[in-house]
């Protein structure tokens, strides 16, 4: 039931992947609530594709911290005494083959390995040997190894008793097996338990609880498939099963924890989320009297990931939930049934859905605080509860001229207006109450600029925005033109280009413009060439102009000078045909001719007083209209 995620092997000794603060929600991309990243180890560091269960180990001699972490092919060592520069020391190396499926404890300075690999039994390592590890990482060997069972799926210990406990294992239908280890070098078998059938994982004390009729009994609380069952195995010739309790929606009765006063028992179930579709839900016992269990009552967590180990430090349960990694829950207030999450670290950053990937196991035991974590995909995490900062950031402002765009407005960076605030957390972000203006805004404007750091603390100060235009309007003028003066007066007169649509202007911010044209409409011009200009300017007086050349051409052929004055030809210049309409005599003949004087076509017998000559046919340039053989008339075909 665990998929696992192959990564490449490489070997290091110190790792990059180091602090990073859980700041707005993420610790680099790692989504989090109230828990730094301090570092994180890959697999490939540990040469190994897929990661299990952890544990750790602090040493009397000098209080340095290690982690120690399953993977597919054996037991990896962590120096994390630095937490931030984490040292992978070495290897154990599975004792046969590799697994998914690998479980580890210690006691008295000695970890003790089982497995899921056929063959495995127990191996024990001396964790002393990690103090003088010379060149890491090592591969290192076993000190000791206890092959009175084969594979088994987990191991408890009892530091009080110095009792080791396998379970899962084929011996005693997959109870516990009972494993004097107070040598740790020496193992020695004592039986073992398999009145209630497999046990996939399990919790034995040195009872301390409200049931007085147990006190310092050692007493096995097993999560067993389908149900947890409470056993006296005090006398490990003769352990008694003292009462059992199951629970709806079973789906498989995977791990639990006792609280400190061992009153309650929080369990967690890991496949009912996957069989019934409901968020993660974590089963509370109440174990006020051992031979009556009672259920308590059920909390349900924020996603929909499957919940795996989880264990009780105070008044914190600390879950590995797989996909949305570890959930920490307040359990202050279990007497009144509430229970609630109030931080989390997310190993697995790719969802939160009901899969067996991400977060396997948590440690979270050392003095230090440092919270270890494995992660199938990931490797390990060393994570620590956030550091509360309520140090105000300092506000510094500076004032800002905007400049508005060619759409009328500006957006103004915090930035722009940042005159070199500082937090103490090295970061802070800037907003402002106002960051967008636009045309009504020209002019000064005060705004409110606040700085917040990572924390949420924050500063505020204020300053001046001076919004400006100083774009000029834009003026489109017509294409160059060639027009014909009048055969009679020899001049043209011009129109007005901005009253017939010809020149247009338009600016960001004013909506009215004046156009000035130079010479004015009205105005007579003679054969030739002439500029025609036309000027601008918006309300904040920025100009701008344009100009077209108009080619004012002498009109050809006036022997009928009373024809010519009722003739006139239209559009022109000309894209596809042109229309001649004579007020005076009527228009028979229509010949068009090119500027070599070839005739290009001819139209007779027509009799009429208008009449559409098509010219889509013609190539751009100047042709000559010459009508009834007495007018020419020159058009321009564009």
């Amino acid at each position: 039931m665990k998929n696992l995620l192959l990564l490449s092997f490489a070997f290091a000794i110190q790792f990059a992947v180091a602090q990073t603060p859980c700041s707005g929600g993420s610790a680099g991309s790692y989504p989090c609530n109230g828990y730094d990243l301090q570092s994180r180890v890959t697999l490939g560091d540990m040469g190994a594709s897929a990661g299990n269960d952890s544990w750790g180990w602090t040493d009397p001699q000098d209080g340095k911290e290690y982690a120690i972490m399953g993977v597919n092919n054996g037991t990896a060592f962590i120096d994390i005494s630095d937490p931030v520069n984490p040292v992978y020391l070495g290897k154990l190396p599975t004792h046969t083959t590799s697994s998914s499926w690998r479980d580890v404890k210690t006691y008295n300075n000695h970890a003790f390995v089982v497995s899921e690999a056929g063959g495995h039994g127990m191996q024990v390592f001396d964790l002393t040997r990690l103090r003088n590890v010379a060149n890491p990482p090592e591969t290192f060997t076993e000190d000791a190894h206890y092959g009175g069972f084969g594979s088994a799926h987990n191991i408890v210990i009892n530091e009080d008793t110095g009792y080791a406990y396998p379970v899962g294992a084929s011996a005693f239908n997959g109870g516990p097996i009972f494993i004097n280890i107070q040598n740790p070098l020496n193992p020695q078998a004592e039986g073992g338990y398999g009145t209630d059938a497999y046990s996939h994982d399990a919790q034995v004390v040195t009872y301390t609880g409200p049931d007085s009729d147990y006190t310092g009994r050692e007493i096995m609380i097993g999560s067993n498939a389908d149900e947890v069952v409470i056993v006296d195995i005090t006398d490990k010739a003769n352990p008694v099963n003292i009462s059992s309790i199951s629970y709806s929606n079973v789906g498989y009765t995977h791990q639990g924890w006792f609280t400190e006063d061992h009153r309650y028992f929080i369990l967690g179930d890991e496949t009912d989320e996957l069989n019934n579709g409901f968020n993660t839900k974590t089963i509370v016992f109440d174990f006020n009297d051992l031979d009556n269990p009672q259920l308590h009552f059920n909390y349900s967590g924020p996603t929909a990931a499957i919940d795996h180990n989880g264990y009780v430090v105070g008044n914190k349960y600390y879950l590995a939930n797989y996909r949305a990694g570890i959930r920490v829950i307040d359990i202050s207030d279990i007497a009144n049934g509430n229970i609630v999450e109030e931080g989390f670290f997310d190993t697995y950053p790719n969802n939160n859905t009901a899969n067996f990937d991400g977060a396997w196991s948590v440690y979270p035991y050392f003095g230090s605080g440092n919270i270890v974590i494995s992660d199938i995909n990931r490797g390990l995490f060393v994570v620590k509860t956030a550091e509360i900062d309520n140090t105000d950031p300092v506000a510094v402002c500076q004032d800002f001229t905007a400049e508005l765009n060619a759409s009328g407005e500006v957006i103004v960076a915090g930035s722009s207006v940042d005159g070199g605030s500082s937090d103490n957390s090295g970061s802070y972000t800037v907003t402002l109450s106002q960051n967008t203006f636009d045309c009504t805004d020209m002019g000064t404007n005060t705004v409110v600029v606040t700085i917040t750091d990572p924390s949420g603390n924050t500063d505020t100060c204020s300053a001046t925005i001076t919004v400006e235009d100083n774009l000029a309007p834009s003026v489109d003028c017509p294409a160059d033109s060639a027009v014909f003066a009048d055969d009679v007066t020899n001049v043209y007169t011009l129109p007005n280009y901005v009253t017939n649509g010809d020149v247009t202007a338009s600016d960001n911010c004013t909506t009215s413009l004046t156009i000035t044209q130079d010479p004015a409409a009205g105005t007579d011009v003679g054969i030739g060439t002439h500029t025609i200009t036309f000027e601008t300017e918006d309300a904040e007086g920025n100009t701008n102009s344009c100009t077209f050349v108009l080619t004012v051409d002498e009109a050809l052929g006036t022997q009928d000078s009373a024809f010519a004055q009722g003739l006139s030809i239209f559009p022109n210049p000309t894209v596809n045909d042109i229309t001649i309409v004579s007020e005076n005599k009527n228009i028979n003949t229509i010949a068009i001719y090119d500027i070599t004087g070839k005739k290009l076509m001819e139209q007779s017998n027509l009799d009429t007083d208008i009449q559409t000559v098509e010219l889509s046919a013609f190539s751009e340039g100047i042709y000559f209209v010459n009508i009834n053989n007495l007018i020419t008339k020159r058009v321009l075909k564009k």
